[in-house]
This record gives C-alpha cells, sequence and structure tokens, in this order.
C-alpha cells in the first residue's frame, strides 16, 4: 500500500512541477514581448521636443516646417520607406533636416521611427 501512495506523491510532485515550470515559461514571454517595441511615450514626447516645431504635432507640417517644404510624415510616401531608411534620416539629416545622431540614442531614433508609423493612423 505505501508503494501506491510514494508513486502518487511522485506523480502529483511532477505535474505540480511541470505546471509551475510552463507558467514561468508563459510568464517571461509575456515580458519578453511587452518589452520588445519602442516606448511609445518616449517616443511622443521626443517628437515634440525634437520634432513636431517642423513637422508639427500630428506630422502634417508646421507652418515653419511647411515652408521649407518638409514632408507629411503621415503620406504614404514617408509610410513606404523602410524603419531604416527612416531611422538613417533620422541620424544623418535629409535637405534641411538637420543630423540627430550626437543628440539622440539608437533607442531614440527607433521609439521616432515607431512615432512616425503611428502618425498614419492619425490621418
Amino acid at each position: 500500500m505505501t508503494q501506491v501512495r510514494i508513486e502518487r506523491h511522485v506523480m502529483f510532485a511532477s505535474i505540480l512541477l511541470l505546471i509551475v515550470f510552463v507558467g514561468l515559461t508563459l510568464f517571461v514571454s509575456s515580458i519578453a514581448q511587452a518589452n520588445s517595441g519602442p516606448d511609445s511615450a518616449a517616443g511622443s514626447a521626443t517628437f515634440r521636443a525634437k520634432c513636431a516645431m517642423c513637422h508639427g504635432p500630428d506630422g502634417s507640417g508646421s507652418a515653419v516646417g511647411k515652408s521649407m517644404n518638409v514632408p507629411d510624415l503621415r503620406s504614404p510616401v514617408v509610410q513606404k520607406l523602410p524603419d531604416a531608411q527612416l531611422a538613417q534620416i533620422i541620424s544623418d539629416g535629409k535637405g534641411g533636416m538637420p543630423s540627430f545622431k550626437s543628440s539622440l540614442s539608437e533607442d531614440q531614433v527607433h521609439s521616432l521611427v515607431a512615432h512616425v508609423r503611428s502618425l498614419r493612423e492619425k490621418k
């Protein structure tokens, strides 16, 4: 009779350990997915601080930006550009746009790219 009890306890402990392992694995993977993308609040704040004076708060262009012929960041032309090209334009500048590679980190640049992508939905 004790042999059967021991087998039950071992089986119960094995199932319990399996449940804990699966739960922890799912928990860790959900945290990794939640932290994988750029911070949208940080991208929005950086956009307001560095870009909105020319590109406008919604990406359509401010009065100053329109006088300099800045593109509408919500337009299909801009939205079709690959992320890498947008990041390069932000870092190196283009036309009248200054370079931001010395004042923005790589993470900030990627957050700005994500913010530019989010502008297409607001058009």
